[in-house]
């Protein structure tokens, strides 16, 4: 019975994983958006469009239940821990 319920949660943990992955990357993105003078509409545009894509993949996940949602979390902060500690060593090599 756990292996049924661990096999129907397990797709939701991907999703999750992979929104996190696009989340970061895209923040990567737009920091550097920002970091430029004339970054303008595109970095608004493309924060908000970021926060809208992480906005529909919780929804639905939402809407099959909560194992689904909070599996779909924990895939996402698996990746913000990755994300972080990524960015972390990079900036401790180039300070």
């Amino acid at each position: 019975m756990i292996e049924v319920i661990v096999l129907r949660i397990v797709p939701y943990a991907i999703l999750g994983a992979l929104t996190g992955a696009a989340y970061f990357a895209a923040l990567g993105w737009n920091v550097r958006l920002y970091a430029d003078n004339g970054a303008g509409w595109n970095s608004l545009l493309l924060h908000l469009s970021r926060l809208a894509a992480a906005v529909a993949a919780f929804t639905f996940c939402a809407r099959q239940g909560a194992a689904p949602l909070l599996a779909s979390f924990a895939g996402f902060l698996a990746l913000r821990t990755i994300s972080i500690n990524r960015y972390r060593l990079a900036f401790e090599k180039n300070p």
